[in-house]
């Protein structure tokens, strides 16, 4: 039985280029990645071997563009894959194509677009970007259980639609699909609390953003990422994933907004893993940098972040940090001059409030507000949000029998709220 040929196109064009030996395009590529503005690039002859196996894995986006530059050919005629690609569909849908978890759309297997083959309109990017800009808005009101299959089924879309593009107009679609993988990775983390298929779905936003060569794009993704080991106490792999954030940051025009976020970010990572103190200096400094502002527009897609949204950080660190009267006065002004169409960020707002009035043993006070928490989460649900008064109900265990405590139990574990958190 004969031995798969192996990725004889990426052999042939390494020899093409005058890399006799899988080390001299290993040594290429680490030495002319900080040429391109690149740092910490370090690709070995083991990373060559598999790239020239019979199955080569993607390369990561900043492989990706050594790589083409040093060869001076697309991934694709390198023999390349891409993960976002898909096989050809009969044009009737059948119920067996609908993906039932998600990314099971993305997994199926992939082929380059064909020379010859029939190439999308150069409106496509600009249809695909507009549905994609639809999705965020309505992910403030429509429920993520409705919105995620959605989203999905567009990211699916997306990703048979980019082998059938060229440039300009591919790279317009996969930043858009970037968005929307971004997206249902907010959902699955923040509304549906998956963490695992989360982490898995923003991976595929940052190979798209990379696709696209969208480096703001790709900060933002990255920080995405923080969050997953920043909540399970990971700090190191937290902090790695922000220091790649803030890389991406600086290669792009980021706006004030972004680089205040990004402290932001890194600061709930420092509160959960222990180390408020650290977490109130980022957003001091976050706060210096939207004070100071910058030349660069924030991009649309930031429409998750504010000054008053940095202020709900800053509540929640003062919390975490004991500073109770400071975390009361910030969080009451959050809760005032929240936008309406801040629902999610309202829950969870309450829920600290809660929690501020049960460290300050005032149980009568925390159960009103996580009562104002559950009735928001009736008319919206976020999984972070009850997150938060479960912890809340935790803490009110001294007060265990007091009237106020039983009447949040009997709203907190009635029919609908008990069935609604058991679903998700």
């Amino acid at each position: 039985m004969s031995r798969p040929a192996g990725n004889t196109r990426l052999k042939a064009a390494r020899l093409a280029a005058g890399y006799t030996s899988q080390q001299a395009l290993a040594d290429a590529i680490t030495k002319t990645a900080p040429k391109l503005g690149i740092r910490g690039l370090a690709v070995g002859v083991r990373q060559i071997r598999r790239w020239e196996s019979a199955t080569p894995p993607w390369p990561q986006p900043d492989a990706h563009r050594v790589l083409t530059h040093l060869l001076g050919q697309s991934m694709e005629d390198l023999g390349f894959t891409p993960p976002w690609g898909m096989e050809k569909r009969h044009a009737a849908t059948t119920a067996r194509d609908t993906p039932r978890a998600p990314l099971a759309g993305a997994r199926l297997a992939s082929v380059p677009a064909q020379a010859g083959a029939a190439r999308q309109p150069a409106t496509v990017g600009a249809d695909f970007e507009a549905v994609t800009r639809s999705h965020r808005h309505l992910y403030w009101s429509v429920a993520p259980a409705i919105l995620h299959p959605a989203v999905l089924e567009h990211a699916r879309l997306g990703c048979a639609l980019l082998p059938e593009t060229a440039n300009p107009v591919r790279r317009t679609l996969a930043s858009a699909l970037a968005e929307s993988y971004l997206l249902v990775g907010r959902i699955e983390f923040f509304d549906l609390r998956q963490p695992d298929q989360a982490s898995e779905t923003l991976l595929r936003a940052l190979q798209a953003a990379g696709e696209a060569d969208d480096p703001i794009l790709g900060s933002a993704i990255l920080a995405h990422m923080a969050f997953i080991p920043g909540w399970t106490d990971d700090r190191e792999a937290a902090i790695e994933r922000m220091m790649a954030a803030r890389t991406y940051a600086r290669r792009g025009d980021a706006s004030a907004e972004l680089w205040a976020w990004l402290d932001a970010v890194e600061a709930e990572c420092e509160t959960r893993c222990g180390d408020p103190r650290a977490a109130l200096r980022l957003i001091r400094h976050a706060e210096d940098t939207l004070s100071s502002g910058s030349a660069h527009p924030t991009p649309a897609w930031l429409d998750w972040f504010s000054p008053v949204r940095l202020s709900a950080f800053k509540g929640n660190t003062q919390l975490k940090a004991d500073h109770l009267p400071q975390a009361r006065q910030t969080l009451q002004e959050v809760l005032d001059y929240l936008p309406p169409e801040s629902d999610k960020q309202r829950t969870v707002v309450l829920g600290d409030l809660a929690a501020v009035e049960a460290a300050d043993s005032h149980p009568e006070a925390a159960c009103r507000y996580a009562v104002q928490a559950l009735d928001q989460l009736a008319i919206t649900w976020y999984a972070t949000g009850m997150d938060r008064i479960r912890e809340v109900r935790r803490t009110l265990a001294p007060w265990q029998n007091e009237q106020c405590v039983r009447d949040l139990d009997d709203r907190l574990y009635d029919w609908g709220t008990t069935i609604s958190a058991l679903q998700r």
